[in-house]
């Protein structure tokens, strides 16, 4: 998978992609410890920070869909990553002056979660135009690769800078991330035509609805897209309560707590560098149903962590299980989604997907929150795992011809979003 070229144009796709990731994951948590450090805020509203800023992003981009699908997705993906340069250079100069408030760091979370879903609803359909549809796992592969790569490097490096450079030094890279990662796209090249609108030219109220509306009556989509949307949730619902649970009730180490969230991404690496020869071997959707199922087996083993090495070890070999299920589904499904859509509505599709993650992340997490509070939060994870073992039952375990496309997915670079 790594040596085969999928372009210069891709090249320069994937390193906007990298730049961006990596500034995210350096800054992981950076808004919250910045909450904390110094505007001296309680758990409440840290939660609040937490969930607020996915959901009103989320409901804020219900519109954005539509508005880059009809649009050329390069100056689009170049304008949300400036807009979220701008948003997170703000807080660091706000800090400077003293001007600083829990108020502006929500405002700017909603502006970076909105302005993230308009640009990966773009670079999906910019992805499809650039690269034939036959190298698209391969594609995906890679930015499943860099994802854990960055998951596995970005927080640790992040703590060392917050501990020599301050609380805000984090924000600062994750902009500049942005900025650099907008001039990727700009070297991008070629002549991108504005994509044809069949119909009325203006803007139609229906069109709000149009991503969700094609993923529910697609007989593909439908169960991977609650499938998909279930298990995010759950994971990232649960996350907040493993923290509690190994640096407050188990009394487990900070140092510990990292060495268990960065070992396991290893298994994201290799998990997505196998994606590509599983698929090959034994068919994507066969890899991809039992990488599903798989990955739902090993959340509930989070319940049944201890104290001291051998619960620290349980906690590694589980994150570990789960990582490498994940690192070979995901290319795979981001592949298959692709497959599925036609050219015509891919930023709808995404930004749909997109904006019902978020959502789902924040009502989920709100939620269990409240449900540990009320049992503990051993027996919230636990309630979790349970569930996540009903999730493969979502996925599309029929088999159904693609529908098909009204292009080629496969378009040169030179011809854009088509």
């Amino acid at each position: 998978m790594g040596g085969r070229s999928l372009g210069r144009g891709f090249r320069w796709l994937w390193t906007s992609y990298a730049i961006s990731a990596a500034g995210t994951w350096l800054a992981l948590d950076a808004f919250p410890m910045i909450a904390i450090l110094v505007l001296d805020v309680g758990p409440a509203q840290v939660s609040l920070l937490a969930s607020v800023g996915l959901a009103v992003g989320a409901v804020a981009a219900v519109p954005l869909g539509p508005w880059v699908e009809f649009r050329r997705k390069r100056p689009v993906m170049i304008a949300m990553d400036l807009l979220r340069f701008a948003a997170l250079l703000s807080v660091p100069a706000a800090f400077a002056l003293g001007w600083l408030t829990f108020g502006h760091l929500l405002v700017v979370s909603v502006i970076v979660a909105a302005a993230g879903i308009a640009f990966r609803a773009a670079s999906g359909a910019c992805l499809k135009a650039l690269v034939p549809r036959a190298d698209l796992l391969v594609a995906n592969g890679r930015f499943e690769s860099t994802t854990w790569t960055t998951t596995l490097l970005g927080p640790p490096l992040g703590g060392a800078a917050i501990g020599l450079l301050g609380p805000v030094a984090t924000v600062v890279a994750d902009a500049v991330s942005h900025l650099l990662s907008a001039g990727a796209v700009r070297a991008i090249g070629g002549t991108e035509q504005p994509p044809a609108r069949a119909g009325a030219k203006r803007f139609r109220a229906g069109d709000l609805l149009e991503g969700w509306r094609y993923i529910l009556t697609h007989p593909v989509l439908r169960p991977l897209f609650l499938h998909t949307v279930m298990v995010r949730g759950l994971i990232l619902a649960t996350s907040p309560l493993l923290v509690v649970l190994m640096l407050g009730d188990l009394g487990f180490a900070p140092w510990q707590y990292g060495l268990a969230l960065g070992v396991p991404c290893v298994g994201g690496l290799i998990g997505s560098r196998l994606a590509h020869r599983l698929a090959a071997r034994s068919g994507r959707r066969k890899v991809m149903l039992t990488a599903g199922t798989l990955r739902a087996c090993w959340p509930l083993g989070l319940a049944f962590v201890g104290p001291g090495a051998m619960g620290l070890a349980l906690v590694i070999a589980v994150q570990f299980g789960l990582i490498l299920c994940i690192g070979v589904f995901n290319p795979i499904y981001a592949t298959y989604r692709l497959d599925q859509t036609p050219n015509d509505r891919v930023a709808r599709t995404l930004s749909a997907w997109s904006v019902t993650d978020n959502a789902a992340v924040a009502a989920l997490t709100a939620l269990w929150g409240v449900l540990a509070g009320l049992t503990g939060p051993r027996a919230a994870i636990a309630i979790a795992g349970v569930l996540m073992l009903a999730t493969p039952l979502l996925l599309p375990w029929k088999d159904h011809a693609p529908r098909p496309e009204p292009e080629l997915a496969g378009a040169p670079a030179s011809s854009g979003t088509p």
